[in-house]
């Protein structure tokens, strides 16, 4: 099946220029496309290097001409509206029966508003925001919550198998994103918990490997702590989920609960001390730079 269907990849970041490297190596035929000309070289040459077959257009419509699915994985709300609607968007390009997988975390919002301007061309569509991190992209382990009709995710599951750990049919669409909202919600109240735990250890003399040791392998347990917890307390933070990007996806959740009349004070708190760790200029950290916010504090008998 690989051999017959044409995929188009728009968006070749962090996350999307493995995925869509990953669909080469599946078999499919993949055109791709970039808004930067340098990471869009930079990613012909590492597929070069592997030989792998991988187009690329010149506009997003051009990309996604003759494609029987386009995923999208850009920024924000405004990237998916040029990328799709746009004059060069790949909404006006594609045929009717083809299917349009929208990667992006985005507002729940736009992936219903997606959804109709599909339908209205005869297209499928499926909202599909990813969990996982570079790493989870790069090894082909991601989670991926989608929101769709059955029949569309069935077409776009079997593609979406080449870089997935998981696939879940949350609900019609809006509902991946929104479950994607709620993933973030998790992740940065375990962020804050675990950054004052750090500091916590730290002031008390403790050997903080010991300390992972002892609380890891009880109810504490959490990815971020078995991923995160030695880069925190070694101050390394140049690498993972950058926190302008978890700020972007934090104020869809928090407009989501506010649009559902319910508060979430924890997740506008974390929020916050994200806005100061930006303000401090470490907007391109990966969100366990959270702890930075938080003084050190050694102890005296440590």
């Amino acid at each position: 099946m690989s051999e017959n269907l044409s995929i188009a990849f728009i968006g070749l970041g962090v996350m999307g220029g493995p995925m869509a490297g990953h669909l080469a190596r599946a078999g499919y035929s993949v055109t791709a496309y970039n808004r930067s000309a340098a990471r869009a070289a930079k990613w012909r040459e590492v597929w070069a290097a592997e030989r792998l077959k991988v187009g690329f257009g010149a506009t997003p419509a051009q990309a996604a001409q003759g494609a029987d699915i386009v995923f999208t994985c850009v920024g924000n709300d405004d990237d998916v509206r040029q990328i799709v609607f746009g004059a060069d968007g790949v909404l006006g390009a594609m045929a009717e029966g083809s299917l349009l997988v929208d990667h992006t975390t985005t507002s729940a919002d736009l992936a219903r508003e997606l959804d109709g301007a599909c339908a209205a061309k005869g297209i499928g569509f499926v909202d599909a925001p990813v969990s996982g991190g570079e790493a989870g992209a790069v090894n082909g382990k991601l989670a991926i919550m989608c929101g769709g009709s059955a029949d569309d995710l069935a077409r776009a599951e079997p593609v979406m198998d080449a870089y997935a750990k998981a696939i879940v049919h949350v609900g019609p669409a809006g509902a991946g994103q929104t479950a994607k909202m709620a993933n973030q919600m998790c992740i940065a109240g375990v962020l804050a918990g675990l950054s004052e735990a750090v500091r916590l250890a730290e002031a008390a003399g403790l050997d903080l490997d010991k300390t992972y040791e002892a609380i890891s392998g009880g109810a504490a347990q959490s990815w971020q702590m078995d991923n995160r917890w030695a880069t925190m307390t070694r101050n390394e933070f140049d690498f993972g989920f950058a926190i302008d990007w978890m700020r972007k996806d934090l104020g869809y959740a928090l407009a989501e609960a506010r649009r559902l009349g319910l508060a979430a004070p924890v997740t506008a708190l974390v929020d916050q001390f994200y806005a100061d760790v930006q303000a401090a200029g470490g907007g391109r950290k990966d969100t366990s730079a959270l702890v930075t916010r938080l003084p050190r504090r050694i102890s005296e008998e440590g």
